[in-house]
């Protein structure tokens, strides 16, 4: 499994699922995917489109859910990331590492 690296309140995501566009804070993070906050999770198996910007630039994935929390949020796992954009995760989870 890949390893985790929790964001502190700093890692925020725009996503979007079922026409539904939101905001949500990203709890944990790896290249494999993510947990993000949300009261009202969308249905496992659910496809997203995510969007962050972040110190290292704007990365963009496609992700499905693969579990989620009713009132806390939702896991995803990243089904497609443009190599550009794995790089800049890949630097964004070493610069959290080290905070």
């Amino acid at each position: 499994m890949p390893r985790r690296v929790v964001t502190g309140e700093h890692v925020w995501v725009y996503w979007r699922c079922d026409g539904r566009d939101d905001v949500a804070r990203v709890r944990n993070l790896s290249v494999g995917g993510m947990f993000i906050e949300t009261k009202q999770p969308k249905r496992i198996g659910a496809s997203t489109n995510l969007h962050f910007l972040v110190q290292e630039g704007a990365i963009r994935a496609e992700a499905t859910v693969l579990h989620a929390k009713q009132g806390q949020g939702m896991g995803l796992r990243f089904t497609a990331v443009r190599d550009e954009d794995r790089t800049k995760l890949i630097s964004l989870m070493a610069r959290l590492r080290v905070v």
